[in-house]
């Protein structure tokens, strides 16, 4: 084939692919099957793979992804991206109807109304009908060019269809995974002895943060779009634009409606309260926004979000089921944990069946029985948990739940820490439980992030009697591997790579690895770098741990018993041996950015929308804070995220402690 035979016929594939593409993923209709829409996707690859100058970004073979990204650049927002207004009140909506109706000098508004998507905000920028530029929200003010990534999504089209589209504007939107997909996701990674993923707004936020842009191609990421920005826009309202954009051939949010006034709205709010869990994906609140753009302009913004629109969020759901038994799961720290087993019953459009119930006080308070009918409610929308008993429908004679007073693993005596009412099995050498539960933390990915070594292989491992501690790991061979059920010489060599990888891992987060109790990331960081090593650690008396800042003296004894005990010992001579790293790196130390944050002691707690909760962790102490784990009389603020604990908000209160949202933190370390 001759250069311009090819260019020709790349042109002509291009063409074909982009438009069945938009058949498939946005109008959902076929018109080709999947294996001849594979071969040609397959002939397009081949021929930008022989004519390299013939391979253009905006190709439909980037959907297949192939790239591998060295860092994702920082991009300042041309329209900071703010957050919403939240509130949980009707009162409060209709105040913010009437604030709206008195700025815009009206006597009635009409909204747009849409579900609000519980999944990563991203902002897309489109010049000439092709895609530019993807970026995350980060700060509202900049955040990570992840375009690679998101021309894998195959509803975000690389060209836009038809013709008559804005020379250069951006449309924001929400990236998603579906149920449907997360749970495929899952069964595939426990098939593979994989960890599985917690939810899918983690999930899809992690997935278009990775580097490798065909591992993202295979995730199920969807995303809907709700926002179009761009100078002197031609549109009167907000639905104009976004009817626009989708002739176009962008996905915008679906159930989107007009209202004509507040009414309407609350009544649009309380359909969706009924109809959520019918989705095939998560929301938590719908948004409600001027559909005006010339009241939009009259009524502006303020520094932290716009006053023409604000979110509806929805309580956490609730629902009664039946109890059919207590089971209870040891930890790697020994630390038994009591879990409800319940009637399956359908929670926030996933079943559950399994329940928290904490510990054994909260056994005891709640006075459960067997066969009680028990109300489970997902808290912060993930985790279920009982949080009471319909004492009117107990049937007589049931029995108590009480909590056990021995190991369900290893047998021997429980015994319960009246200072944190956790009750533990002491057992911690012979307890098969809390010798797989420290490796599986060990391999983990805020750990030493072994990913390819999972759960399932890790405890085939123990049980044959390969691995018998942390230590173990590091003295893997492939043939001892190779027997192991679906372990093919691909998977060994990539557990043993994985295993070589981890020899990387800085100081600090091999010392949280090991498994200390109540040394979690925090205290594993301060340790590693007050003291340099673990040679310095182990030799640090009570005295000389307690003198650093928020290392208490409970702290302090786990760690001097941890370093006391000759099998650790052993373990940690044999983690040196084989060349993980035992002291502090230099090179892999925070980078300070600023002191606006000096000498403030800082607990973060909920869910945040702009950073993950190591993000933020890493964000206060560039800043110079102090990060701390629990309230205190020397906590200086909080930084609130939703879902807050009741407790933590309560003590907050009671300390007078200032709570920051995420806009008030980010205006502090401007």
């Amino acid at each position: 084939m001759t250069p311009s035979q090819a260019t020709k016929r790349v042109n002509e594939l291009s063409k074909l692919l982009e438009y069945h593409n938009y058949q498939y993923y946005v109008l959902a209709n076929s018109e080709m099957t999947d294996q001849d829409f594979d071969k040609l996707m397959q002939e397009l690859i081949d021929l930008e793979k022989r004519f390299p100058d013939l391979a253009s970004e905006d190709s439909p073979t980037q959907k297949v992804g192939g790239q591998l990204q060295k860092e994702f650049p920082t991009v300042k927002h041309k329209y900071p991206m703010l957050s919403l207004g939240n509130t949980y009140s009707e009162e409060e909506l209709l105040d913010f109807d009437k604030r709206v109706i008195k700025l815009a000098g009206r006597s009635t508004v009409e909204y747009y109304c849409e579900l609000k998507l519980d999944g990563v905000a991203i902002g897309l920028t489109y010049r000439n009908g092709t895609l530019v530029q993807a970026v995350t929200r980060g700060d509202g003010n900049a955040g990570d060019d992840v375009t690679p990534n998101a021309k894998t999504i195959k509803k975000i089209p690389i060209h836009l269809k038809g013709n008559g589209y804005l020379d250069k504007f951006e449309i924001r939107g929400e990236v998603i995974m579906h149920r449907s997909g997360f749970d495929n996701l899952n069964a595939q990674r426990k098939k593979d002895g994989e960890p599985v993923f917690m939810n899918p707004r983690n999930t899809t936020s992690g997935t278009l943060k990775m580097l490798d842009t065909a591992t993202v191609a295979k995730r199920p990421l969807d995303c809907f779009l709700y926002q179009v920005m761009g100078d002197k826009l031609p549109f009167k309202s907000h639905m104009e634009a976004l009817k626009t954009a989708e002739k176009w051939g962008l996905q915008i949010t679906e159930h989107a409606e007009i209202c004509k006034n507040i009414n309407s709205v609350l009544n649009y709010i309380q359909k969706w309260e009924k109809k959520r869990n019918k989705l095939g994906y998560d929301i938590d609140g719908i948004v409600i926004k001027v559909n005006d753009f010339a009241i939009q302009q009259e009524l502006g913004f303020t520094a932290k979000s716009p006053r023409w629109a604000i979110a509806y969020k929805y309580a956490p759901q609730s629902i009664s089921t039946k109890l059919l038994e207590v089971t209870y799961q040891v930890g790697r720290t020994g630390a038994v944990t009591p879990v409800a087993n319940l009637e399956p019953v359908e929670l926030g459009g996933t079943i559950v069946k399994r329940a928290s119930l904490h510990n054994a006080n909260i056994m005891e308070d709640l006075d459960i029985h067997l066969d009680d009918e028990v109300y489970v409610e997902k808290g912060g929308e993930i985790i279920p948990k009982i949080t009471g008993v319909e004492l009117k429908s107990r049937k007589r004679n049931t029995r108590p739940v009480k909590f056990i007073s021995r190991c369900p693993e290893c047998n021997e005596p429980l015994v319960t820490n009246e200072a944190d009412a956790i009750t533990y099995c002491v057992n911690e050498w012979k307890c098969p439980a809390q010798i797989k539960g420290r490796m599986e933390h060990f391999t983990s990915r805020n750990a030493m992030n072994i990913d390819s070594l999972g759960k399932e292989t890790l405890e085939m491992l123990y049980d044959q009697g390969i691995v018998k501690n942390i230590g173990d790991i590091y003295e893997l061979k492939k043939e001892e591997i190779l027997p192991l059920n679906r372990m093919a010489e691909k998977s060994a060599n990539r557990l043993l790579e994985g295993i070589e990888n981890s020899k990387n891992i800085p100081f600090e987060k091999v010392l949280f690895a090991l498994g200390i109790r109540m040394v979690g990331e925090t205290v594993a960081k301060k340790l590693a770098l007050h003291f340099g090593s673990i040679e310095k650690i182990a030799a640090a008396s009570v005295e000389e741990l307690t003198a650093l800042h928020e290392i208490g003296e409970s702290i302090a004894k786990n760690v001097t018993q941890y370093f006391a005990q000759l099998q650790n010992k052993k373990i940690i001579d044999k983690l040196g041996v084989h060349g993980v790293k035992l002291k502090v790196d230099k090179d892999s130390l925070t980078v300070k950015k600023s002191d606006k944050l000096a000498g403030l002691n800082i607990v973060i707690s909920g869910v945040f929308k702009n950073f993950d909760r190591s993000g933020l962790k890493k964000t206060i102490e560039e800043n110079g804070g102090n990060l701390t784990s629990s309230i205190t009389g020397k906590t200086d603020y909080i930084v609130a995220g939703d879902n807050m604990g009741p407790a933590k908000l309560e003590k907050a209160k009671a300390l007078k402690i200032k709570l920051l949202n995420e806009d008030e933190f980010l205006e502090m370390i401007k």
